[in-house]
């Protein structure tokens, strides 16, 4: 016995959806690996939660494209079982796009104290032979988001006195003096020479930035799949209710 109308129309749906299903696992894929690459300069520093979200993201978008196989296959056989199995691993996907696109609003209100505690946890090591990839990381920072120390320059003198003052701070502090020859005078409070930001603020938005990509990413998707779940369950029920000799309008 065929489908009916409206299932065979929900089938042809199926295939455009699975269409659009894995456009948005490239999405999520490309989300999850530009927050990697953006966070990955500074992984020394960074808690390991702000790593978690985007390769959760990059797992979800590979299964995705193992997924469509099943949708594809179920609608066009018209394969109860395959199509049965895929209304399910959607609703699998949907729960866990959801849990990452939550966590990634939630890690985004955690920034600002997640981002203290890693730039005053590594600016003891700054300077230290032992330590050079921290020393690079501080100084990139500094430089790349014009800022200095956490919250301004005296935090150096705090985290590390035996090492820097009010007047001896890391060079990378001071912005470029166009034109200077020989010694450069920096930790002025007058002028623009000083960066005067802290970089809990300048480096902490750019942290947070991506943080709300990641969750923007996962429930926007989520929303999106939870129309194909509804196709797919229909389209099973009318499988089996064909498999039975159930006619549906």
């Amino acid at each position: 016995m065929a489908l009916s109308t409206s299932a065979n129309f929900v089938k042809y749906l199926l295939f455009l959806f699975n269409f659009f299903f894995v456009i948005t696992g490239v999405i999520i894929m490309s989300v999850g690996l530009t927050v990697q690459g953006a966070y990955h300069g500074f992984r020394d520093i960074l808690d390991a939660k702000f790593f978690s979200i985007p390769t959760f993201l990059v797992v979800i978008g590979s299964f995705i494209f193992v997924i469509a196989f099943f949708g594809c296959c179920g609608a066009y056989k018209e394969n109860y079982c395959m199509t049965l199995t895929f209304s399910i691993l959607l609703i699998l996907i949907f729960i866990l796009e959801l849990a990452a696109g939550i966590s990634g609003y939630v890690l985004r209100n955690d920034t600002r104290e997640l981002v203290t505690n890693a730039l005053n946890g590594s600016m003891t090591q700054y300077g230290d032979a032992k330590h050079g990839d921290i020393t690079l990381i501080w100084d990139e920072i500094q430089v790349d988001f014009d800022c200095c120390g956490v919250e301004n320059s005296s935090d150096w003198a705090r985290a590390n006195p035996t090492m820097f003052n009010e007047s001896y701070i890391p060079m990378t502090c001071c912005r470029p003096q166009t034109g200077a020859v020989g010694m450069v005078s920096c930790p002025t409070k007058e002028g623009n020479t000083l960066r005067k930001t802290g970089c809990v603020h300048s480096f902490g938005d750019f942290v947070k930035a991506h943080a709300v990509s990641l969750g923007a990413a996962g429930i926007a998707l989520a929303v999106i799949q939870f129309f194909g779940i509804m196709f797919a369950c229909y389209l099973a029920k009318q499988i089996k209710l064909q498999r039975l000799g159930v006619t549906s309008y």
